[in-house]
C-alpha cells in the first residue's frame, strides 16, 4: 500500500488507545510504526536488480517480526516523546501501528510474506488497490479531526469506514471472480488459476486473469449496480524450458527466471519482445497485458550475470484516456449480451 495510507492506519489505530491528552503524540509514534517496516526498500543491490523483490514485503512485514520492529520504532520515538509518553504508551502505540502495514499490505494484490520465516508464500487479498483514495481520505479526515476535536468516537468513524471499505472490496473480488469464470465459460474455457485484482485507485473496474491452452486471458471488469465485462486479449504463458532453451540452466539468468516466477505468483508471460519476460499480474490498463514492469534475457551475457529489470512507462497519456474509458463503460457489455 502506498505510504500515505500506510501511515494513516497506523496512526488511526494507535489513536484507539491513546487518551484525549495524548491523541496527537500517539497518532505520530502509531504513523510512524505503520510507515517502518517499508524501510526493507533499501535492502537492494545494483548487480542483482530482483534482491528488492525478494525482501520487500519480507521479514519486516511478517507476523512474528510486529513485536520486534514495534520494540525498534518505541527505541527511536523515546528520543523525541520521552516527555510526553511512558515507555508503555510509546511501545503499545508502536505495536498497535506497526501491526497494520503487514495486514494492510495483504489485502492488495503485490503479495506479502506475512508468514515468514514459517513459508514464503505471498499472501494476496486482493481487496483493495495499492492506491485507493476512496479508502485514504477519509482516514485521514477522521484523524485529523479526531486530534482537533480530541474526540475518540471519529476515530471509532473511522476505524468503522475501514472495516465496511474492505468488506466491500471482499464483495466486489467476489463478483469479479464471478465474472471472470462466467467470461470464460462463454470462451468454452475452464478458466484455470483465474484470479481477479482492483484496478488502481477504485474497487469498481477490476483485471481478471485466467490460464487456458498454454495462454492468458485478461479482461477488464465493470462492477456497479450490474457486471459489465470488457473484451480483452491473450499472451502466451512463459515456457522457460521451451521459449528460452538456450539459456543455460545453471546461469544466474535461468535462476533469476524461477526467482521472478515465485515474485509474481505463476503469472509470468511472454510478449511481442522475444526477451521480456512480463507480469502479467499488472498493466496500466486493466484488459490489456502491456505490462508494468518484467525481465529481459540477454543469452549474450556471462552465466554469472543477472537479468534486466524492465519498467514500462510508455504512452501513459493514451494509456489513461483507455482506462477511463473502461471506467465509464465504454466498450463493455453485460454478460447476458
Amino acid at each position: 500500500m502506498d505510504p500515505i495510507t500506510q501511515g494513516a492506519f497506523g496512526a488511526i489505530f494507535a489513536q484507539t488507545i491513546s487518551n484525549k491528552k495524548k491523541i496527537l503524540f500517539g497518532s505520530i509514534v502509531g504513523c510512524c510504526a505503520g510507515l517502518a517496516p517499508d524501510l526493507d526498500i533499501f535492502i537492494r543491490s545494483a548487480s542483482d536488480p530482483l534482491l528488492k523483490l525478494e525482501y520487500h514485503r519480507q521479514f519486516t512485514h511478517s507476523l512474528v517480526f510486529i513485536p520486534i520492529g514495534s520494540l525498534i520504532v518505541t527505541f527511536f520515538s523515546r528520543i523525541i516523546f520521552k516527555k510526553y509518553l511512558s515507555w508503555g504508551e510509546t511501545y503499545f502505540f508502536s505495536l498497535l501501528g506497526f501491526a497494520t502495514h503487514g495486514l494492510l499490505d495483504a489485502c492488495t494484490s503485490y503479495g506479502t510474506q506475512l508468514l515468514w520465516p514459517f513459508s514464503d508464500e505471498r499472501i494476496s487479498w486482493n481487496y483493495i488497490s495499492v492506491v485507493d483514495p476512496f479508502l485514504t481520505i477519509p482516514v485521514i479526515l477522521a484523524i485529523i479531526f479526531a486530534i482537533i476535536m480530541k474526540n475518540k468516537y471519529l476515530t471509532l468513524f473511522g476505524i468503522l469506514y475501514i472495516l465496511i471499505y474492505l468488506t466491500f472490496g471482499a464483495i466486489q473480488e467476489n463478483r469479479a471472480e464471478f465474472v471472470g469464470k462466467s467470461i470464460a465459460n462463454l470462451r468454452g474455457h475452464n478458466g484455470k488459476n483465474l484470479t481477479a485484482k482492483p484496478s488502481l485507485g477504485n474497487l469498481f473496474l477490476w483485471k481478471t486473469i485466467y490460464e487456458d491452452n498454454g495462454f492468458y486471458y485478461v479482461d477488464a471488469v465493470r462492477l456497479f449496480a450490474n457486471s459489465e465485462y470488457c473484451q480483452g486479449t491473450k499472451i502466451k504463458k512463459l515456457d522457460l524450458l521451451n521459449d528460452f532453451s538456450e539459456l543455460d540452466k545453471k546461469s544466474r539468468q535461468y535462476k533469476d527466471v524461477k526467482r521472478f516466477n515465485w515474485f509474481s505468483q505463476g503469472y509470468l508471460g511472454k510478449g511481442i519482445d522475444e526477451n521480456i519476460i512480463t507480469d502479467v499480474r499488472y498493466s496500466a490498463v486493466p484488459n490489456e497485458v502491456d505490462g508494468l514492469w518484467g525481465i529481459r534475457i540477454n543469452l549474450n551475457k556471462p552465466a554469472s550475470d543477472h537479468v534486466d529489470w524492465v519498467v514500462n512507462r510508455r504512452n501513459y497519456v493514451e494509456k489513461w484516456k483507455r482506462f477511463f474509458g473502461l471506467l465509464l463503460g465504454k466498450n463493455c457489455k453485460d454478460l447476458i449480451n
